[in-house]
């Protein structure tokens, strides 16, 4: 039983949450913004608006690969995103923006996340060792300490992603409708947008926590 809530659960909302992005993403690049912007444009726009002017702009490959670079202070977008005029490609990249925004004034949980990576980095990079090698494999008691470590990491790392996720959303949907990029209809498809890739990250908080759950409570049932 507490495999089937803490951890089939979990997988069946994360694959909720890939098919609700795949379908929003999906849907708003077919509609063309009105204000004509391409994604790097908008994403540039909202830095100035901020004034913000040493973050470059960047295209990389991949499909929804962009990200917010803040070692390097660069705004990486795919190239769907960085050339796409739709309601998806701005508001993803006002979103990304919306994380440059965060460094510049120094956004509390931005920070906290920043400096929870390198032990967030090496946890994963563990993870698989311990879960396959020691707990599948020898059930080891150990073994199911350390995948409690590993997960109560990965969920701590989890829950501070999601304030910072959050808040980029809502600073781009902010900027876009004060800087005329996007009226008060498009919005919404910009929100639909940005709305289902926030989910995805609440699926992988919900994730982290169930296998946390279920790893701390095997070790009541020894």
């Amino acid at each position: 039983m507490n495999f089937l809530i803490l951890i089939l659960i979990p997988i069946i909302v994360g694959v909720y949450a890939q098919m609700r992005i795949s379908s929003a993403y999906a849907k708003n690049s077919q509609i063309r913004s009105r204000a004509g912007y391409t994604g790097a444009q908008a994403a540039r726009a909202v830095l100035d608006s901020a004034g913000i002017t040493d973050v470059s702009i960047e295209k990389i490959g991949g499909h929804l690969s962009d990200h917010y670079d803040p070692t390097r202070k660069v705004l990486a977008l795919s190239a769907e995103n960085y050339d796409g005029t739709s309601l998806a490609a701005i508001g993803v990249a006002a979103h990304e923006a919306g994380h440059a925004i965060q460094h510049a004034q120094g956004y509390a949980p931005l920070k906290l996340r920043m400096s929870l990576i390198p032990i967030t980095t090496f946890a994963s990079q563990l993870l698989p060792i311990v879960m396959l090698g020691g707990f599948f494999l020898f059930h080891s008691y150990t073994a199911i300490w350390l995948g409690i470590a590993i997960y109560l990491v990965l969920t701590i790392f989890q829950l501070v992603t999601l304030p910072v996720e959050f808040n980029a959303s809502e600073r781009a949907k902010r900027r876009l409708s004060a800087l005329g990029l996007a009226d008060g209809e498009e919005i919404s498809g910009v929100e639909e947008t940005l709305d289902a890739a926030a989910f995805t990250y609440v699926a992988a908080f919900i994730s982290s926590l169930g296998w946390l759950l279920y790893l701390v409570s095997m070790t009541r049932e020894r």
